[in-house]
């Protein structure tokens, strides 16, 4: 791991981070390229990018019910257990971030609010082929399915005999998904956005995948919504003196194994520390099945030596990682002044494989820094508000006026009509107007009653407009 060390009232720079989140424009360029295949071709380019990238491509893409729900009595009795166990502290936590819909009336009788409905179909990209991921089922399915969608699907790519991992498809028994489709990959992507003869397509597409997978989020989005463009993983872990040197080596190692573009940060106000975590990387990592990955990705990782602690915060601050660990004497005292983090795991119980899998909040998180500006996944990705008003003849001559003023400043004519017509007909005191020619009659006064001498152009002269 690379080290930065920061004199006293030095900050830690951006360019210290060497963290780019731009996709190489060769992988955008193929994924845009399988994108619009899927979307000329339908099920048979699906088929063809199938064979070509996975090898493999079943006779039907939807995968029966009776095999999802089959898939239940094919794991082990423990995973089984751990599954349902895991799903119900996620469900609990995300059923406390429900929304409801909100109204308020003004003095006037207007009432206005906010209608909050789900989103009516998502797709859930589950990585697969020669991994299964049953967590992130859980993870990207349950907030769904707490808000209300009312259609879920999941695409995961087959393994090379053409099934699917039966701990993928046990977690999505769990989890309620509607719909599971063997398919993968940038033309998974095309296929669930813009739908095929087979696939039919959602309103938004959420999870992880490779770069491949996330370049195609990024082409679709706007055609449909995406949760977020995800990057290698990383964590940062802000420890003082009291920290276990074993224990932040092995938070560090937890994340380096998913992938060598993994990034992983230390921080840290004692200056010892540094090696002697480097120290126990070095004994651990000999002993792990997953020791080249592991060892790739720490070699770009970074160590950020502060002199004191309110340095070492501004400094993950900077870095806003998707996982923060707190090995700090008084971490909740900390917690305050964390302003940018994914997820943030405090003390030194508190393990980030715990968050990963069961702890309840979701492990989808933003990445690449982007936690300055986002938020994990959440039941709020699924849901959609709509602004309601409802005015009374109360309130609309309390508020014409000023929408007048505002639309004559921007020369919107029939925006002032608008209002105007309805003050008319409460002004003369009828349910309608008699005719189109009284409607009509005086639009222009009707919709620019102050002093004006051309729609758009204020009267500066003082005169009668």
């Amino acid at each position: 791991m690379r080290e930065v060390r920061l004199a006293a009232g030095q900050r830690l720079a951006q360019s210290d981070l060497e963290r780019t989140g731009a996709l190489p424009r060769e992988i955008m360029d193929a994924a845009e390229r399988i994108v619009d295949a899927v979307r000329e071709g339908g099920d048979a380019a699906v088929r063809d990018f199938c064979l070509k990238f996975d090898g493999a491509c079943p006779d039907a893409f939807r995968v029966p019910d009776e095999v999802v729900a089959g898939a239940l009595d094919m794991v082990d009795p423990e995973f089984l257990s751990a599954l349902k166990h895991a799903h119900a502290q996620i469900r609990d936590f995300h059923e406390r971030e429900r929304e409801q819909s909100w109204f308020t009336t003004r003095d006037d009788g207007t009432i206005l609010g906010v209608k909050v409905s789900p989103i009516p179909s998502v797709a859930v990209y589950v990585p697969g082929g020669r991994a299964q991921y049953p967590s992130t089922v859980l993870m990207d399915t349950v907030p769904a399915k707490v808000a209300g969608v009312r259609r879920v699907v999941m695409v995961t790519p087959p393994q090379r005999d053409g099934s699917l991992s039966a701990y993928t498809l046990a977690a999505a028994a769990v989890a309620g998904v509607d719909e599971v489709y063997a398919v993968g990959g940038a033309q998974a992507i095309g296929a669930v956005a813009f739908g095929t003869e087979s696939i039919p397509r959602v309103a938004k597409i959420v999870g992880p995948g490779n770069a491949y997978v996330a370049a195609a989020k990024r082409y679709v989005s706007g055609d449909v919504g995406i949760d977020m463009v995800a990057g290698p993983s990383e964590v940062c872990v802000l420890a003082d003196a009291t920290a276990d040197p074993a224990v932040v080596a092995a938070d560090l190692m937890a994340q380096a194994e998913h992938d060598p573009l993994a990034t992983c940060y230390l921080v840290t106000d004692a200056p010892e520390l540094a090696g002697r975590v480097l120290a126990a990387v070095d004994l651990l990592a000999t002993q792990s099945p997953r020791e080249e990955i592991t060892r790739a990705s720490l070699e770009h990782g970074l160590i950020v030596v502060a002199t004191e602690l309110g340095q070492a915060i501004d400094a993950v601050n900077l870095i806003a990682p998707e996982h923060l660990e707190l090995h700090c004497e008084g971490a909740f005292d900390i917690l305050g002044r964390i302003e940018n983090a994914g997820a943030i795991f405090v003390g030194p119980w508190s393990s980030e494989p715990l968050g990963d899998y069961v702890a309840g909040p979701n492990h989808t998180l933003p990445t690449g820094g982007t936690a300055l500006f986002s938020n994990p996944l959440g039941v709020y990705d699924f849901t959609k508000r709509s602004s309601v008003i409802a005015y009374t003849p109360e309130g609309l001559r309390k508020d014409g006026p000023s929408v007048q003023a505002l639309a004559q400043a921007e020369g919107l004519w029939a925006h002032a009509l608008s209002v105007g017509m309805r003050e008319k007909l409460l002004s003369e005191g009828t349910a309608t107007f008699a005719s189109m020619e009284s409607a009509c009659e005086g639009a222009m006064r009707t919709a620019w009653p102050r002093e004006l001498a051309e729609p758009g152009v204020p009267n500066l002269s003082g005169a009668e407009g």
